[in-house]
């Protein structure tokens, strides 16, 4: 009896000392990210320096290299792991002139990967697209755009979204308004089919000798355009402001004959090697468990990719960082991986989950942060049947000012192929999105021109820097291995069939334009 007495005495001492130690590096996780926080000096860097990252550009390759000199600063392992190849690009200088019948400087730039202008730039009419009958049509109206400028988007019947036509106008305007908009698109987009392009309409101007692309791709709020790429080869294709935009449409439709000047340099720098950034912060008790901190590296080059995926980027090194001066010797091993060309279908982190089975072997859990610059308040269990006992576990440390914002959905269901989390649970391995507070982002950030360094809320980054850095302090010092059993996932209501759980795909290792 007194031996059992004892062994319980002890068991409870060291269960005091385990929790009196988790206490205290929780309180030190705490005061580093407040006190001592990085993060406006790493996102000025980021995204004021470096800039924009899309990938196969000198600038992604400049951020690769940024983040393993920061992070050997910190005395963090880090390198740069090639992956694949891409379409090498370098963005120049974009000015699009109006220049008759009067002059004006519009507001636009060059589409990623877009084929520059000569030197001195080039001056043409603007043409629109008829109203089209059938393709037949199309193919004899074609001959029109040889050494014209053509029009390709719907010209906005209103710029300004819906919830400020909801604030001010009144019921019947607003419902006016709406009509309107519904019909014309329905026009427009019937008038695109009738062309039988479908997604080659850029490629057949540009064969029928336009001599550059206008667009204007508006993401329905105030002043956001939705910036992605050219699909030309010789030509250039460039995106104008709403406003700008309609401008232009409405002198062309009215036979106004205008007239721009669109000078666009940039560079084709052929085939270029890409890269995925991996830092380590080894593990001293179970090297061979793992527990990564996950972000795309790459963006679109409408802004500077602040909120996709700069905040990202930014919470796992600041976690990083926090955790090699409090936790310095992991239980487990600590990977930060940042990944290249998630936007073109999450290759880099799909190269990774195929390069490195050892780290899907032994992940213990994966940390992904990619929808904005807002603070986490939701974290699903992604189907897997025990992600409640762990998560459970390790969210309990995590002070409640930050975990009072989290609601949380247990098993979950595996989510699609959003973002990088999706590369890992396709092959079983526990991967978790710490998905943010909307902050407008599907409209006003989300691979737009908007995205830059003001909309970013440091505070919200430095709670979810915060979070990450607990919640991998947490799944290091657990003593039990996350479980990988799945749920049986539930009937799709749309289909009526049973769920499953997404396949793996390859990566794109030698990807071009998207």
């Amino acid at each position: 009896m007194k031996s059992i007495v004892k062994y319980l005495v002890a068991l409870l001492l060291v269960t005091q000392t385990a929790l009196a130690q988790q206490t205290e590096t929780v309180s030190k996780i705490v005061a580093e990210g407040t006190d001592n926080s990085q993060l406006e000096n790493l996102a000025h860097q980021l995204m004021d320096v470096i800039g924009p990252r899309l990938v196969g550009t000198p600038q992604m390759k400049a951020a690769n290299d940024w983040a393993v000199n920061t992070y050997k600063a910190w005395g963090i392992e880090a390198k740069n792991e090639a992956w694949g190849t891409w379409r090498g690009w370098e963005r120049g200088i974009t000015h699009i002139d109006l220049v008759a019948p009067r002059v004006v400087t519009l507001h636009g730039t060059q589409l990623a990967w877009s084929p520059p202008t000569p030197k001195n730039g080039t001056t043409a009419e603007t043409i629109v697209i008829p109203t089209i009958k059938d393709s037949t049509a199309f193919k004899n109206w074609l001959p029109n755009v040889k050494g014209k400028f053509v029009l390709v988007s719907m010209p906005e019947p209103t710029g300004r979204p819906d919830y400020n036509w909801k604030e001010f106008a009144t019921e019947a305007s607003f419902e006016k308004m709406k009509k309107l908009r519904e019909e014309q698109t329905a026009l427009w987009d019937k008038n695109m089919n009738n062309t039988g392009t479908g997604r080659d309409l850029n490629k057949v101007l540009e064969k029928a000798g336009a001599v550059g692309i206008v667009q204007s791709r508006w993401s329905k709020a105030f002043g956001a355009n939705k910036i992605f790429s050219a699909n030309t080869d010789k030509i250039p294709v460039v995106d104008v402001s709403l406003e700008d935009y309609g401008l232009l449409y409405r002198m062309t439709e009215k036979g106004d004959k205008p007239v721009i000047k669109v000078l666009a340099q940039s560079k084709d720098l052929g085939v270029v090697p890409t890269f995925n950034t991996i830092a380590t912060i080894p593990g001293k008790e179970l090297p061979n468990e793992y527990i990564v901190l996950s972000a795309h590296f790459d963006s679109w080059d409408g802004g500077t990719g602040a909120t996709d995926n700069g905040t990202g980027t930014l919470t796992m090194m600041e976690a990083a960082r926090i955790l090699k001066k409090v936790y310095p010797n992991p239980k487990r091993t600590i990977i930060i991986g940042h990944w290249g060309s998630e936007e073109q279908g999450l290759n880099g982190s799909r190269a990774f989950v195929e390069d490195h089975p050892e780290v899907v072997k032994g992940l213990q859990a994966l940390f992904n942060q990619d929808n904005g610059t807002g603070r986490v308040v939701n974290i699903s269990g992604q189907g897997f049947l025990h992600a409640y006992d762990y998560l459970g576990r390790w969210l309990a440390a995590v002070p409640e000012d930050i975990s009072k914002h989290i609601e949380t959905n247990f098993p979950g269901t595996p989510g699609g192929g959003g973002s990088d989390y999706a590369s890992f649970v396709a092959v079983g391995a526990p991967a978790f999105s710490l998905s943010s507070l909307n902050w407008s982002y599907g409209t006003y950030t989300w691979h737009t021109n908007l995205d830059t360094y003001d909309k970013i809320v440091f505070d919200d980054v430095r709670s979810n820097a915060i979070l990450t850095a607990i919640l991998a302090y947490m799944a290091s010092e657990d003593p039990e291995k996350t479980s990988r059993e799945k749920s049986v996932l539930p009937i799709n209501k749309r289909t009526g069939k049973q769920a499953t759980w997404p396949e793996p795909r390859s990566p794109n290792r030698k990807g071009g334009q998207q």
